[in-house]
């Protein structure tokens, strides 16, 4: 049961992180030091993506991708470890 709460946990961490490099990709400039931090954690994840999915615009559905890749890949370990 716990390990179920860890990757529950790791994954909601993870979403989050997603969710606020997004918002703050609005509001602070490339080189802002906390952008930075979260670019490292997020583009590994992200720059894949990107390189297979066309862009929409100027709209970058890939941090959603990513989050529906997450939810899915935490729903599946879960499952296993019921």
């Amino acid at each position: 049961m716990n390990l179920i709460f860890f990757i529950n946990m790791i994954a909601q961490i993870f979403i989050w992180i997603v969710i606020a490099s997004s918002l703050l990709s609005f509001f602070l400039p490339p080189y802002h030091p906390v952008r930075e931090a979260l670019g490292r954690i997020v583009d590994p994840f992200l720059n894949p993506i990107r390189r297979l999915m066309p862009m929409a615009g100027t709209l970058d559905f890939s941090p959603l991708i990513l989050i529906l890749a997450v939810q899915l890949i935490a729903g599946i370990l879960v499952k296993l470890l019921r």
